[in-house]
C-alpha cells in the first residue's frame, strides 16, 4: 500500500523564516581519519558516503565503524580509523546492467535468524535495488562481516532489471526494531523519487536474511508557499526531491527523514499518520530554471520563505541519546559545511539547539566538507573515546591527490560536540 500526501494536507512550519545574523558556529576537530578513497578507475570507484558505529559490548575499545563506499562496496575500520575489512559490491547482473553500489548503512541488534540471534549491518544496494545483510562477528578470522543476504531477496522498488538499470532504486536507509512486537524493519527511500518504503526483515533458510514490503509513503514534491503560490525545487527534468538521510528514534518510533532540497520531516516509523516538516532548508521556496547545457539550476530571487539553520542538501541524520531521555537529532547541512542540532524530544517540537562545524585539527588532518553521512554513539568506546564517538563523511579530503576525487571519514570525540552545543 502506498500513500501519497497532498501538499495542502501537511503540517508545515507556519511562519515564514528569514535569514539570521547569528554569531559564528563553534568548531570541533577530528581525532583521526580513515584512508582516502578515490572515485576513479584507479581507486576502484570508491566514494565514502555513510557510516554506522557498532559497539562491542564485551570490549568497547574493539568496536567498529562500518561504512559505505558506493561502487567500492563496504569498508570496516577500527577506532584508530585503520582498515579492518573491505567488501566489494556485488557485480552487475549482466554485461549491460548496473553494478552494485552501496549507498547507506545501518545496524540491527540481535536479529533472530535460523542460526541464532546476531547483530547485522544492513546496506542499501542502489545498483541492484536491494538490501544486503552482513553478520557481525568481531573476531572472525576472515574479517568481522559475513554476507548473509538471501539470494532470492527481491528488488525494493523496481519490477524488472530494466527499471533497476534506470537507478530509481533503494537509496537512503534506517533500521528500527519495534519494542512492542520485537520485529525489525528497514526504512528505505528511493533515488530521484519521494518514496519511503517500510520493509520487515525476515529470517531465511541457512542463516540468511530477506524482507517483505509492508507499506510505503510518498512525501510531497510540490508545496504551497505562504504567499499562496505553489513551488517545487528545481532539478533535472523528471527528477523529484529525494530523501536520503534517515534515522529512527528507538524511544518512541519516530522517523526523521531529510528530503534533501526541502528540509527535515518527522513521521511515525511505521509510516502511518501525517508527516510534519519540522524545518526547511534556506533554499525552500526559491524558484529556479534548469539549464540543459550546464546541467545546473539557475536560481531566481529568494522570497524569504526558507529556514535559517540548514542549507540544501540536508543529509546525514543521526541521533545522540542521553541517559535522562534528552539528546539531539543531528543533521548535516551539506550546502554550508555545518551540522545542526535539534532537541530529540517531540514534546519540545524538536526545537533547534545550536550547531557546529568540523574544522581541521592541523595541516595533515582536515575537517568535513559537504558531508553526506554521519553516525553518533553516546556510549563509552574504550580509552580512545570514553565520551562516545561521532563519525562524519568528508566530501573533499585535504590536502588531496591532485585532481582525483578524494573522500573519507573523520572520527570526532562526541564529548567535544556536546560541550560545543552546551556552550
Amino acid at each position: 500500500m502506498t500513500t501519497a500526501l497532498a501538499a495542502a494536507a501537511l503540517a508545515v512550519p507556519a511562519q515564514a523564516h528569514h535569514r539570521s545574523s547569528d554569531s559564528p558556529l563553534p568548531t570541533v576537530t577530528p581525532r583521526a581519519e580513515t584512508p582516502v578513497l578515490h572515485d576513479d578507475e584507479a581507486g576502484g570507484n570508491a566514494d565514502a558516503d555513510d557510516p554506522a558505529i557498532w559497539r562491542n559490548a564485551a570490549a568497547p575499545g574493539r568496536s567498529l565503524v562500518i561504512a559505505t563506499a558506493k561502487e567500492g562496496g563496504l569498508r570496516v575500520y577500527d577506532l584508530d580509523a585503520r582498515p579492518v575489512q573491505s567488501i566489494a559490491a556485488p557485480p552487475a547482473a549482466g554485461e549491460d546492467d548496473a553494478p552494485g553500489r552501496f549507498n547507506n548503512v545501518d545496524l540491527v541488534q540481535g536479529l533472530r535468524l535460523s542460526s541464532g540471534r546476531t547483530d547485522l549491518a544492513v546496506t542499501s544496494d542502489r545498483g541492484h535495488d536491494r538490501l544486503r545483510f552482513y553478520r557481525i562477528d568481531r573476531d572472525r578470522a576472515g574479517g568481522p562481516l559475513t554476507d548473509v543476504t538471501d539470494p532470492a531477496a527481491p528488488p525494493v522498488f523496481s519490477r524488472d532489471q530494466a527499471e533497476i538499470n534506470d537507478q530509481r532504486t533503494a537509496y537512503g536507509l534506517a533500521t528500527w526494531t519495534d519494542p512492542a512486537s520485537g520485529k525489525s524493519f528497514a526504512l528505505v527511500s528511493r533515488r530521484e523519487r519521494t518514496s519511503i518504503a517500510l520493509l520487515e526483515l525476515l529470517p531465511a533458510a541457512g542463516g540468511k536474511v530477506t524482507y517483505r514490503k509492508v507499506r510505503s509513503v510518498d512525501l510531497p514534491s510540490s508545496f504551497r508557499l505562504p504567499d499562496g503560490t505553489s513551488w517545487s525545487p528545481c532539478g533535472e527534468p523528471g527528477e523529484l526531491p529525494q530523501v536520503e538521510g534517515m534515522v529512527v528514534d528507538p524511544a518512541d518510533g519516530t522517523l526523521y527523514a531529510g528530503q534533501e532540497d526541502i528540509g527535515i520531516w518527522r513521521l511515525r516509523a511505521d509510516l502511518t499518520g501525517t508527516p510534519k516538516l519540522i524545518d526547511t532548508v534556506r533554499e525552500y521556496g526559491v524558484p529556479g530554471v534548469y539549464d540543459e547545457e550546464t546541467e545546473e539550476c539557475a536560481p531566481g530571487a529568494d522570497p524569504g520563505f526558507g529556514g535559517t539553520k540548514v542549507s540544501a542538501d540536508v543529509e546525514g541524520l543521526t541521533l545522540v541519546t542521553e541517559s535522562d531521555g534528552d539528546g539531539y537529532l543531528l543533521a548535516s547541512s551539506q550546502g554550508d559545511d555545518t551540522f545542526a542540532a535539534y532537541d530529540r524530544e517531540v514534546g519540545d517540537d524538536n526545537e533547534y539547539e545550536g550547531g557546529f562545524r568540523v574544522a581541521p585539527a592541523h595541516s595533515a588532518l582536515d575537517g568535513s566538507e559537504e558531508c553526506d553521512g554521519a553516525a553518533a554513539l553516546n556510549a563509552p568506546l574504550g580509552a580512545k573515546y570514553p565520551n562516545g564517538l561521532l563519525v562524519v563523511q568528508d566530501g573533499h579530503d585535504a590536502p588531496g591527490d591532485g585532481d582525483r576525487p578524494a573522500t573519507n571519514f573523520k572520527f570526532v570525540d562526541l564529548g567535544t560536540v556536546l560541550d560545543a552545543l552546551d556552550d
